[in-house]
């Protein structure tokens, strides 16, 4: 049981360093722990409550909305409620809420890392393709122009279960379950702002700390254990060397 704990704490530890690792990372959603409480037969480690050592049956993703903080750069997007931006990955849509946005060397709007921004264009699945130097706007339905002309619409996608959506990096998602389709959202895009992480450091480093607790339990637990059974074996052996 001990063991199962330590690893339990272990696979928490990588998750709360991530979350650490991302608390300035635009449009970062933390992960958070379901937990399992050990059964009240179980022997608490130096007057320890044994309920006071969790085991992790599983995370989740916490898609609570991060700060809003105003850049005034036209290219980086927030969305203000449920959704996503869409974009063309490599290997199918990809989602994410970091607004970080650019323009390729092909005039076309893209992510930080490349990938095209999906949109409806003349009534139908497109990107959005710029004509020149001048600036974009953005309306908060999503509506791009440019030079008083229409490019397109940005695709805002929302899911009825948010956890059939699985991490790709640290600022987009996958669809990991085919029977559950994204929806039109209906969350405003705040052009000239940017989303950041929702991940409270503070929050993040009280739950290391308690994490690092967690685990000394453990460990004296294991180790209490261990001498338990060298006793038992040498008891053992002196009631058979006695014989």
């Amino acid at each position: 049981m001990a063991a199962s704990g330590l690893r339990a704490r272990m696979q928490a530890l990588d998750m709360l360093s991530n979350n650490l690792a991302n608390a300035n990372t635009n449009g970062f959603k933390l992960d958070r722990e379901f937990y399992s409480l050990f059964s009240g037969d179980s022997i608490g480690i130096d007057g320890e409550d044994p309920s006071q050592m969790p085991e992790v049956k599983s995370q989740w993703t916490d898609f609570s909305q991060g700060t809003l903080t105003e850049t005034k750069n036209p290219l980086d997007m927030a969305l203000t409620g449920q959704g996503f931006f869409t974009a063309n990955g490599p290997s199918g849509p990809l989602y994410t809420r970091n607004g970080t946005f650019q323009i390729s060397s092909t005039g076309v709007l893209s992510t930080s890392d490349g990938y095209p921004l999906k949109a409806i264009v003349n009534g139908q699945e497109g990107i959005i393709q710029t004509q020149g130097q001048d600036p974009i706007e953005v309306q908060p339905d999503g509506t791009v122009q440019q030079s008083g002309n229409v490019l397109g619409q940005l695709q805002i996608a929302n899911f009825a279960n948010l956890q059939a959506l699985e991490k790709m990096g640290n600022s987009y998602f996958v669809n990991a379950n085919a029977s559950v389709k994204p929806v039109v959202s209906d969350a405003a895009v705040a052009q000239g702002q940017i989303e950041g992480s929702n991940v409270g450091p503070s929050e993040a480093a009280v739950g290391l700390v308690s994490v690092m607790r967690q685990f000394e339990m453990l460990q004296k637990a294991i180790i209490t254990t261990s001498d338990m059974s060298k006793q038992a074996l040498q008891e053992v052996a002196r009631v058979g060397g006695a014989g």
